[in-house]
């Protein structure tokens, strides 16, 4: 799954850290997150939509329907 976490964090002007807290976990997961090693549940993806005032499906993309 492609994100664009850490695009949307830059331009919030925000670190990881901040970021982590915002929404309830730790710096590791935002970093996992965006290196796409970690697929986050249903509930912090809408957590982290909601930082950005974006739709789920603006931060996350899947790769290869098919």
């Amino acid at each position: 799954m492609k994100n664009k976490i850490k695009i949307y964090r830059a331009k919030f002007e925000l670190t990881q850290a901040q970021l982590a807290e915002l929404v309830q976990v730790s710096r590791q997961s935002i970093n996992a997150i965006e290196k796409s090693k970690y697929v986050p549940s249903t509930v912090l993806a809408l957590k982290l939509a909601r930082v950005f005032k974006v739709r789920v499906e603006d931060l996350f993309e899947l790769e290869n329907l098919d």
